[in-house]
């Protein structure tokens, strides 16, 4: 391969031959490919980004799989580095121009191989760095995050995450315990020899459940390593909400002594993603007071700890969260920021149950035997279209597929709050020996829109716990308990509230082949159709568990 030096001439690391990136007016900021050592001798791909005038210059750095050359991606990075910072987009190993065999998110944890400990200790020891070392990034680069904190680099000063994930088991491959082949598959794109990706799978389809594979790379086991100042952003309309929580719950309670107190939370009604952070979400357009300066902050967050300027925002408080309201409705409460010392604050477990007739409501069910059946067919799933959660839009066209059911409250008399976890407990029988559910929340609108508010799914062999698989009697009820997700909303007078209930919801949630069998690469070669039925009666309240916030 061909070296060049690089680098304004002063990395001390070679120069890989790349394709030249297009012509971009960065705005006085030099732009540069590099290649950095890992400590086994693999070198990483990286894009740098310097202020042209030249100096010394605290690093901040991203880590993704994904394609790191993108105009937006190039323009951002450039804005930073206009504050007054290098900036460095790094490719983990086996993707794209970076050497190596890919392996996911492992070779970036506590193992041999400590890819973003390598990386950061490399910025701290260039020329054009003063050797103060931040990170950002959202999903992928909050993994990233969380996996260097472990690692405990000496020149990482702060980190800013964005819906970040800590176990791949619970917020990637799998969410409640659902494989997502299909999904993951596609990571092939990004990968330097597609054959990796496919190795990476057949070895997670070698762990289905919760072992000591997965605990090697679940940053939850390890908050008290992580000591390092963060700001973490979740968004509302995003299934790793909870990823972004339970990062700043465990670093803030849990984490090393410069951790603990140094921790910010920002929650807010967005979907997933960086920069994304506006007032126009899904079908939604919410006041201009729900937009978050995601760049702008971010900058300041790095200038206090990276150049020690006195701007005050430590001083800004532990939580902030928006409670969204109606929108489009006069006066209707709601859509405004809250301050918080801890998350979450504190509320009132109700309980909402499931009844007969497709009604939702406080009281509990006092009648004999009633259920609520429908078909679960893998073959032939109900749709919910694309790989992102749909939140903020309406729901009505998935609810009024055949093997869809709906349970609604009758109009609300008053507003009501919710402000925490929200969780589902739901008694489920079938013909079948493993199934699925998915549960999705919504808001209905007096004049019927059902704006999606969250869902989550979870694979019935997992109801005593991830661990262990435990398969369906069928005909028999079992209870199944679980997360649904994280909210902080006001269903306003006149609205409704919506539980949806299906078993299937692709390409979204792949289908459980519900055989009982492996759920792994080839899931869908043998699969069976099942009457699944949700029962609501006086031994089996089905319900979901809801954060009523009192007197709001």
């Amino acid at each position: 391969m061909t070296r060049l030096v690089c680098f304004l001439g002063l990395a001390v690391s070679l120069c890989a031959a790349t394709k030249p990136l297009s012509p971009l007016d960065l705005g006085g900021v030099r732009e540069e490919h590099i290649m950095i050592p890992m400590r086994d001798g693999i070198r990483l791909s990286a894009w740098l980004y310097v202020p042209a005038k030249g100096g010394q210059w605290p690093v901040v750095f991203e880590q993704r799989y994904a394609e790191l050359t993108g105009t937006g991606t190039r323009r951002s990075a450039a804005d930073i580095a206009r504050a007054g910072f290098a900036v460095a987009l790094v490719n983990f190993r086996g993707t794209h121009e970076s050497e190596g065999r890919y392996v996911g998110y492992r070779a970036l944890a506590w193992g041999e191989q400590k890819d973003g400990y390598d990386v950061c200790e490399w910025l701290a020891a260039q020329p054009w760095s003063t050797g103060k070392i931040g990170t950002f990034g959202s999903s992928q680069g909050g993994y990233a995050q969380n996996f260097l904190a472990v690692t405990r680099p000496p020149h990482l000063a702060c980190q800013y995450m964005v819906d970040t994930g800590l176990s791949l088991f619970q917020e990637g491959y799998r969410i409640g315990g659902v494989t997502r082949p299909a999904r993951h598959g596609a990571n092939r794109v990004n990968c330097r020899d597609p054959a990796d990706n496919a190795a990476l799978l057949r070895e997670w389809d070698a762990h289905p459940d919760y072992d000591d594979y997965w605990r090697a790379e679940d940053c939850t086991l390890h908050f008290a390593e992580m000591d390092v100042p963060c700001f973490t952003i979740g968004s509302w309309y995003d299934f790793m909400v909870q990823g972004s929580v339970q990062s700043f719950i465990g670093r803030q309670l849990q984490g090393g002594t410069k951790s603990r107190g140094r921790q910010q939370l920002l929650l807010g009604p967005w979907l997933h993603g960086r920069l994304n952070k506006s007032n126009k979400v899904g079908e939604l357009v919410f006041p201009p007071n729900a937009v978050w300066p995601e760049l702008a902050h971010m900058t300041r967050w790095f200038n206090y700890w990276l150049k020690g300027e006195d701007n005050g925002v430590m001083r800004d408080p532990p939580v902030r969260y928006y409670l969204m309201g109606a929108v489009g409705e006069s006066g209707a409460p709601g859509n405004v920021w809250r301050e918080a010392q801890n998350w979450p604050p504190a509320a009132v477990q109700s309980r909402l149950y499931l009844h007969e007739a497709g009604k939702l409501a406080p009281e509990t069910p006092a009648g004999a035997e009633s259920r609520t059946s429908f078909v679960s067919d893998p073959q032939h799933p109900m749709e919910m279209p694309g790989r992102a959660f749909p939140g903020a839009k309406d729901a009505r066209a998935f609810e009024a597929q055949k093997e869809v059911r709906t349970w609604t409250t009758d109009v609300l008399a008053a507003p009501v709050e919710w402000t925490g976890e929200v969780k589902a407990e739901v008694w489920l029988s079938s013909t079948a020996r493993d199934t699925d559910l998915i549960l999705r929340v919504s808001d209905v609108y007096p004049d019927g829109r059902s704006m999606l508010v969250m869902d989550y799914p979870f694979r019935a062999r997992y109801r005593e716990g991830f661990d262990r698989q435990v398969l369906l009697t069928p005909g028999q009820p079992a209870l199944l308990a679980w997360h649904i997700g994280w909210t902080s909303l006001i269903f306003n007078q006149g609205h409704r509230i919506r539980v949806t209930i299906s078993s299937t919801g692709a390409p979204l949630y792949e289908p459980n082949n519900q055989t009982g069998g492996a759920q792994t690469m080839d899931w869908m070669k043998e699969s069976r159709t099942a009457e699944n039925a949700i029962w609501h009666d006086a031994g089996h309240r089905s319900c979901v568990v809801v954060p009523v916030m009192p007197g709001r």
